[in-house]
């Protein structure tokens, strides 16, 4: 484990505190796709590996030290509501809500480094899962809602989005799968070189990431990177088994993560005080799913 990184985390967890959860995230996006666009051109991995998903723009420990931070702020009422993601917690003027998220950077940095070092390391998302680890941490520790929220309604409570969102959340993966897997296809149709081809998922995360501004100003769009990794890591298995056809493979995962993102949703993070991202949830499960997949059909 290195050190200066884990040291870094401090800091990280703290800057995804004073910027808010999800701006934070926005900002992983933009190292993402500027990394790994650059990788795909044969440059140094430094906007991936080093800033989106290391110590300092980490999900594992920025957002997840903004999300800690939001739910310690929450308990202490100094912040009106604990799974707040989208306000930048420096406006409160809180040291203490700071120090909280950089806590929790540290403490995303060991998880992910000891999950890395597990047999799930080499068939899930590390980072993703942390998330979900940490989300759950901040959530026993200062919330009173439970890992699945209490819920006080007369109704039974729904788990998976039934009706016309079923409909919709079927229609949104699919799309999404689409558009992900059949580029990927058109590109080793088109003889990109392997290497390139296998930064592709992330180029697909990181747009997805920046798209959140949009949320953060208001608009009603959807989350979507839970559905573009996946679904990324989906069409490049599918294609080392059966060629650029093999993309299908992309869409089905696309449709499957939409309806496990709906399920994380109802199940943790509904009837809550503090955020367990559903995405994150889903992207571990789902890259289990597709490296199992991998590991049955290619040879």
């Amino acid at each position: 484990m290195d050190m200066f990184a884990l040291v870094a985390a401090f800091g990280g967890g703290a800057f995804g505190a004073l910027l808010g959860a999800l701006p934070a995230f926005i900002m992983t996006g933009c190292f993402a796709l500027a990394g790994a666009l650059v990788a795909a051109g044969g440059g140094a991995d430094i906007g991936v590996g080093f800033m989106a998903f290391g110590s300092f723009m980490g999900p594992h420990v920025a957002f997840a030290g903004g999300v800690a931070a939001a739910a310690y702020a929450g308990s202490r009422g100094k912040l009106k509501a604990g799974n707040d993601i989208v306000t930048a917690l420096n406006g409160l003027g809180e040291a203490d809500v700071i120090c909280v998220g950089g806590l929790f950077g540290v403490i995303g940095f060991v998880i992910c480094n000891l999950l890395l070092m597990t047999p799930l390391g080499p068939i899930t998302d590390a980072v993703a899962m942390t998330v979900a680890i940490s989300g759950c941490i901040a959530r026993l520790a200062f919330g009173k809602t439970g890992l699945t929220g209490k819920y006080t309604g007369k109704e039974p409570r729904v788990w998976v989005t039934g009706g016309k969102g079923f409909t919709y959340n079927l229609m949104l993966g699919a799309v999404v799968g689409i558009a992900v897997s059949f580029v990927a296809a058109s590109m080793m149709k088109a003889g990109v070189p392997a290497a390139a081809l296998g930064v592709f998922p992330v180029v697909c995360f990181g747009f997805s990431a920046i798209s959140l501004i949009f949320a953060q100003t208001g608009f009603a769009i959807p989350a979507t990177h839970h559905i573009t990794l996946p679904s990324g890591l989906g069409a490049l298995a599918g294609m080392a088994a059966w060629g650029p056809c093999g993309a299908i493979l992309g869409v089905l995962i696309g449709i499957l993560s939409s309806l496990c993102g709906d399920f994380a949703a109802n199940a943790f993070n509904s009837y809550n005080d503090s955020h367990i991202d559903p995405p994150a949830v889903t992207i571990f499960i789902m890259t289990i799913v597709v490296n199992l997949i991998r590991l049955a059909v290619v040879q």
